[in-house]
C-alpha cells in the first residue's frame, strides 16, 4: 500500500490492539532475558540491597522519562512516537538523531535476543552445540548454536509481517506465563529460600551500584514501544499515555521481585559461581533440576516478549522515518495483504538473523552499546516536552503530567538532568564506563546513521505542520 506523501497519513495501519495488548507490549518488552542471565552479577558487584536499590533508582528515572512520554504520546498518537515529538518541536534534523538513537538501541536488543536464545536452550540441552565455525573472543560459535538464534529470528519476523494484532495476541499470552514464573518465584523464596543468603546486602564501594544502574535502559527499554504502535491502538489518547506508565512501574517491581527472590535462595559464592544465577536459584528453591529447567522455560517466554515488541517498535520507527523522507522509501512500503511495514521488519529481522553467528561474547556488549543511544533518545524527548510545554501551551493535551501549573515543567527539567547525569556514566573514567567493543558497535551504528542524516532537509523549522513541510521536500527531490 502507498503511503500518501501529500498528508503523511499511513492509512494502511489497522487500530487492532487493546488496553491488554499495549500494556503486554510495553512490560513484555521489559522483560527480556536480562532478569535470567544478569541477576548473578547484580548481586556480585553491588550486593542485595545494592542491586534492589539500584533497580529502584533506575526505575525511578525511567518514570519520571515515562511521565514525558505520557503526556506527548496522549497529545500525538502516532506511529513512530520520537520521532513525531522531535519533529514538532526541534525540527527535522534533531528528530531523524532521536529517533536513530531509540532505534539503535531496540535494534541492539533484538540482536541480544537472537544470540540470547541458544545460550538459553544450552541450558536446556548441554549437547546441542556441534560443527564449530569459528571463535569470537574465546567463545566457539557452532553452526547448530546459532541456527537455532537464526529460526527463532525467521518466525518472529514472519509473525509480525503477518500483522500486529497476531503479534499482540502472542504477546500478551508470553507475558501471562512470565507472570506465573513470577509467582513461583516469590513462592519458591518463601518456601525454600533463606534470609541469611542475601549476604552481603551492600558491597564495598559505590562502583558496584553504577555497574547495575547503567544496564537500566538496556533493561527498561521497551515501554516507549507503546508510543511506536499508537496509530494501531484502540483506546482512547489518554489511556495510551497511562499505560506507559503502569508498564513502567511493572517492571520495576519485576526486577526488584527477581533480585530478592534470587539472592535469598543461594549463598552469593554459589550463585557467583552458577551458570544461569537465576535458574539455578529457582531449581535450589524446589530442590529440583526440573523446576530450574522451567525458570529457563520463562526466560525463553522473556526473550520472545522483549523480541517481538522491540522488532514491532523498530520497525515502526524505520516506517516513521520513510514516510518523512529521512529514509529510503523502500523502507516505508507496506505489505499489499497485512499492511503492516514489512521491508522494515525484513531489514531488522535480517540484523537478527547475523548476531548469533558473532556468539554468546555478544551479550554484554550489545547490552553496553544499546544503553547510551537509548539514553539520548530519552534526553531529546525530555527536551521536546519542554520546549512543547513552552511553545505551545494551548496544544491539545488528553493527558497532562502535573496538572496545569509548573509541576509537568519541573517533571520535564528533572528528567532532563537524570538522562543526562546517567549519559555521563558511561564516559571513560566513570565508575561503570564502557569497555572498547561496545563504543565500536555504538560508532558503527552512528557511522550509518551519518550517511541518512546529511540527507535530511536541512532548515526545516518545527511545528505542528513541520512533517507535512518535509514530505513537500522530499517530493521535490524525487522529481
Amino acid at each position: 500500500m502507498s503511503i500518501d506523501e501529500s498528508t503523511g497519513k499511513s492509512p494502511g495501519l489497522v487500530k487492532s490492539l487493546g488496553n491488554l495488548d499495549a500494556l503486554a507490549l510495553g512490560f513484555g518488552a521489559m522483560i527480556g532475558f536480562g532478569w535470567v542471565v544478569l541477576t548473578g552479577g547484580w548481586l556480585s558487584n553491588a550486593g542485595t540491597m545494592g542491586a534492589m536499590l539500584a533497580m529502584l533508582v533506575g526505575g525511578g528515572i525511567m518514570a519520571v522519562v515515562g511521565l514525558t512520554y505520557a503526556e506527548l504520546t496522549a497529545a500525538m498518537p502516532k506511529a513512530g512516537g520520537e520521532h513525531n515529538f522531535i519533529l514538532r518541536a526541534l525540527g527535522a534534523r534533531p528528530s531523524f538523531i532521536g529517533s536513530w538513537a531509540i532505534t539503535g538501541g531496540y535494534v541492539t536488543i533484538v540482536a541480544f535476543e537472537a544470540v540470547a536464545l541458544p545460550r538459553t536452550v544450552e541450558y536446556i540441552f548441554p549437547g546441542m552445540s556441534q560443527i564449530p565455525l569459528w571463535t569470537v573472543a574465546g567463545f566457539e560459535v557452532n553452526l547448530t548454536w546459532a541456527l537455532v538464534g537464526v529460526l527463532a529470528a525467521v518466525l518472529i519476523t514472519w509473525i509480525n509481517i503477518r500483522g500486529v494484532k497476531q503479534a499482540g495476541v502472542l504477546q500478551t499470552f508470553v507475558v501471562l506465563f512470565l507472570l506465573a514464573i513470577g509467582a513461583l518465584l516469590i513462592f519458591g523464596s518463601f518456601s525454600g529460600g533463606e534470609v541469611q543468603n542475601m549476604q552481603p546486602l551492600f558491597t564495598p564501594g559505590i562502583s558496584g551500584f553504577f555497574a547495575v544502574l547503567v544496564a537500566v535502559p538496556f533493561l527498561f527499554i521497551g515501554f516507549d514501544v507503546i508510543p511506536q504502535s499508537a496509530e494501531e491502538v484502540n483506546i482512547p489518547a489518554k489511556q495510551i499515555g497511562k499505560l506507559v506508565v503502569v508498564s513502567v512501574i511493572m517492571a520495576t517491581l519485576w526486577y526488584v521481585m527477581v533480585v530478592l527472590t534470587t539472592a535469598s535462595a543461594m549463598p552469593a559464592g554459589e550463585l557467583a559461581g552458577a551458570d544461569i544465577a537465576t535458574a539455578d536459584a529457582f531449581g535450589a528453591m524446589f530442590n529440583s533440576d526440573l523446576m530450574a529447567k522451567v525458570l529457563i522455560a520463562g526466560g525463553i517466554a522473556g526473550i520472545l516478549t522483549s523480541w517481538n515488541s522491540l522488532l514491532l517498535g523498530a520497525s515502526r520507527l524505520v516506517y516513521s522515518l520513510a514516510r518523512s523522507g529521512m529514509l529510503p522509501s523502500w523502507f516505508g512500503q507496506l505489505h499489499p495483504k497485512y499492511s503492516t511495514p514489512a521491508n522494515a521488519l525484513l531489514f531488522i529481522g535480517g540484523i537478527s538473523v547475523l548476531a548469533p553467528f558473532f556468539g554468546a561474547e555478544m551479550l554484554g556488549w550489545l547490552v553496553d552499546s544499546g544503553a547510551p543511544s537509548i539514553i539520548v533518545a530519552y534526553f531529546l524527548v525530555s527536551v521536546t516536552f519542554l520546549v512543547l510545554r513552552k511553545r505551545e501551551p494551548q496544544m491539545d493535551r488528553p493527558l497532562r503530567v502535573g496538572g496545569n501549573n509548573n509541576g509537568g515543567v519541573i517533571i520535564g527539567w528533572v528528567s532532563v538532568l537524570l538522562t543526562a547525569a546517567l549519559f555521563s556514566l558511561y564516559m571513560p573514567g566513570m565508575p561503570a564506563s564502557l569497555s572498547w567493543e561496545p563504543w565500536a558497535i555504538f560508532g558503527v551504528w552512528w557511522l550509518l546513521g551519518a550517511a541518512f542524516y546529511f540527507k535530511v532537509p536541512a532548515g526545516i523549522k518545527p511545528g505542528e505542520d513541520a512533517e507535512h513541510r518535509v514530505l513537500e521536500v522530499v517530493r521535490r527531490r524525487r522529481k
